[in-house]
């Protein structure tokens, strides 16, 4: 018998609130998810799969509506195979622009911090040019 997961140790696994988890349900990210007989929710190994990818489109920017899509595509089976791909190969390359912006965002800070550890360690010699010089305000 497979181990089910009641929605507090999904919750606490995921990150998400017993609210989100079961608002994803209601508005159709999350299938119907298997009930113990007193009503309360189980939810199985593939349920966290999907949860687990959920979360890595949501990480990644994907707006619900996008989320909302895709599981309604996943929903009809293989047969939509095709435009799920479609689907995910435009959203990465989404996230491939977005992570080009980062990395020119990243060498701009690199070189911001390689300036400031070389005005500290300007100051840190006790150098009568720098003790004496003004503040650049256009110095950021």
């Amino acid at each position: 018998m497979e181990p089910y997961l009641t929605i507090t140790e999904v919750a606490k696994h995921t990150g998400l609130s017993a609210y989100t988890l079961r608002y994803y349900e209601r508005i159709g990210l999350i299938s119907s998810v298997a009930r113990a007989t007193g009503g309360q929710r189980r939810y199985a190994a593939s349920d966290m799969d999907w949860l687990d990818f959920l979360l890595r489109l949501r990480g990644t920017g994907m707006p619900i509506q996008g989320m909302q899509a895709f599981a309604r595509l996943r929903s009809e089976g293989n047969a939509t195979a095709g435009a799920r791909r479609e689907m995910l190969e435009a959203h990465r390359s989404t996230v491939l622009a977005q992570v080009r912006v980062l990395q020119q965002s990243e060498k701009v800070l690199q070189a911001k911090i390689a300036h400031y550890r070389q005005i500290e360690h300007s100051l840190s010699q006790d150098s009568p040019l720098v003790k004496g010089t003004p503040h650049d305000p256009k110095s950021i």
